[in-house]
């Protein structure tokens, strides 16, 4: 419902008319419209990082780490999109509170790249390899929107496919100093 229609257009009363409970025993759960909103930001971006890390954690090399991170990515974003738009759409933005917890998500995945940058081309100094980061993770971000909006065309291991080519010849040019 949050992501259907946002946090202020969105009750109580509708949250517990839709899960079929009554108000109170919402509030038994969570104290306010604003704790429920933030632990299903926290725990989507949890299960988000999860499934990109599970992916990447059985890949055999670096490039194929890239691609099975890109892979849980896009799989998520294809699989849970109103989870992702929750996360990642305009109206957790524009609450601090919110954009907050955003942006541990999206810290958390820069921090899983900057590692992985770090092993595969240590030639980049830390500030490098977090700028490097950031920006891959504002490329899955803003690809995964676009995305949704062209109706999941092309399929997601295409689309992972694309980004993980992109993204490792390029980071290998970054390395040498091309």
């Amino acid at each position: 419902m949050f992501a259907d229609g946002g946090f202020h257009s969105t009750s109580m009363d509708n949250i517990a008319d839709r899960a079929g409970v009554t108000k109170p025993v919402l509030y038994q759960h969570f104290q306010s419209k604003r704790a429920l909103y933030r632990e299903l930001l926290e725990d989507t971006g949890r299960q988000l990082r999860e499934s990109i890390l599970s992916a990447t954690a059985t890949a055999r090399n670096p490039h194929s780490q890239v691609e099975a991170g890109f892979r849980a990515y896009f799989g998520f974003v294809q699989d849970r999109q109103n989870a992702f738009n929750l996360l990642f759409g305009g109206g957790s933005r524009r609450d601090s509170e919110f954009a907050d917890t955003v942006v541990e998500v999206e810290e958390h995945l820069t921090d899983a790249l900057e590692q992985v940058i770090g092993e595969d081309v240590p030639s980049l100094d830390p500030g490098q390899r977090k700028l490097v980061a950031r920006a891959i993770v504002g490329l899955g971000e803003h690809t995964g929107r676009q995305w949704i909006r062209d109706d999941l065309e092309p399929p997601a291991e295409v689309i992972a496919h694309r980004l993980a080519s992109f993204l490792w010849y390029g980071l290998r040019g970054v390395g040498s100093g091309e």
